[in-house]
């Protein structure tokens, strides 16, 4: 049987993984509190964009730093919220027609993202999609420390762990798909014998054009 390996932020649904992130920051205890974690989140707005253009890996656990001192059970709690108000609301129209298709055929869905794990199951449960990858936020004494239990779902860290599934659950990768919408995404695709990029980025839309490899338009405009 064949996976096919799914990115999620920009391929299935119009977020980042900025969007999920500031709704956590502003649903804290209080106003005050809120005020205070966007603001620094926001202060750190050139390093993330640095980060984002030259370390995917760097970019996330930078991001998630912010996630230090929320409570597991608020984490988990704000999680159902964000499934519903942002990745449910902002679900590309060809989504589920195209994850039906490969359910339909056969294939174990697995989606492949930095997303956080908590919201991801919310999202794969809705989509019935099989397994999940995702990154994971450490947690000691019911409190998120803001870091990321290894290894960091990014870059080309995406394409190892689907070569690690594909192995353990007995894919063969020649036979198997993956789906993503950004040129960081390229190591991912390429592990796989049918990549197909969704939504491409401009990078990743001439490299799919150059190397003939199928062009999805999930948003359907």
């Amino acid at each position: 049987m064949p996976a096919s390996y799914f990115d999620v932020d920009g391929t299935l649904v119009r977020t980042n993984l900025i969007h999920p992130t500031l709704y956590y920051l502003r649903s804290q205890v209080n106003p005050w509190h809120s005020l205070k974690a966007i603001s620094r989140t926001l202060a750190q707005g050139p390093s993330l964009a640095l980060a984002e253009a030259r370390d995917r890996r760097l970019f996330n656990e930078m991001l998630f730093a912010s996630f230090k001192g929320m409570t597991e059970d608020r984490l988990f709690f704000i999680s159902e919220e964000i499934h519903e108000e942002v990745m449910m609301k902002n679900l590309f129209n060809g989504s589920r027609d195209l994850i039906q298709r490969c359910l339909d055929n056969g294939h174990e869905v697995v989606l492949v993202s930095g997303t956080l794990d908590i919201i991801l199951q919310h999202f794969a449960k809705e989509l019935g999609a099989h397994t999940i990858i995702a990154n994971r936020l450490e947690v000691k004494d019911f409190k998120a420390t803001g870091k990321l239990l290894r290894p960091v779902v990014a870059g080309p860290t995406k394409a190892q762990l689907i070569r690690d599934h594909a192995a353990k659950n007995g894919h063969d990768l020649n036979e198997c798909f993956a789906y993503s919408d950004s040129y960081s995404d390229v190591p991912m695709l390429s592990v796989v014998g049918h990549p197909t990029t969704v939504n491409p980025d401009k990078k990743l839309y001439r490299l799919a054009r150059a190397y003939q490899w199928p062009i999805l338009d999930l948003d359907g405009k």
